[in-house]
């Protein structure tokens, strides 16, 4: 017995009708705060890493080392980069889930 192409196209398109919902299972605020925590912990050590980056910088251009040089200008871009990941990620999430959900 087949079923009509049509049917199959309804059934493709069913909602289930899931939406996340704060407050369903237990433990969601401790999982915040443990998430909050990396995100510190994250940013701590981008500042840590950029520190150490321009100083390798600095000393590879008075030195006249060009490999610590452009050694300490990547590794100052990275921590950047990351910076810029870590403080951004809740917006990042929050937009792309906006997005996901307009799907229909």
């Amino acid at each position: 017995m087949s079923v009509p192409l049509a049917d199959r196209v309804i059934q493709l398109a069913y909602d289930p009708g899931i939406t996340p919902k704060g407050g369903g299972l237990p433990g969601l605020v401790v999982l915040k705060n443990v998430v909050n925590s990396i995100n510190m912990f994250g940013i701590i050590a981008v500042v840590g890493a950029l520190a150490v980056s321009l100083g390798v910088w600095a000393w590879g251009h008075h030195t006249g080392g060009h490999q610590a040089e452009a050694n300490g200008k990547k590794g100052a871009v990275v921590a950047a980069g990351a910076a810029l990941g870590l403080g951004a990620a809740n917006g990042i999430v929050a937009f792309f889930s906006g997005l996901g959900s307009q799907v229909h």
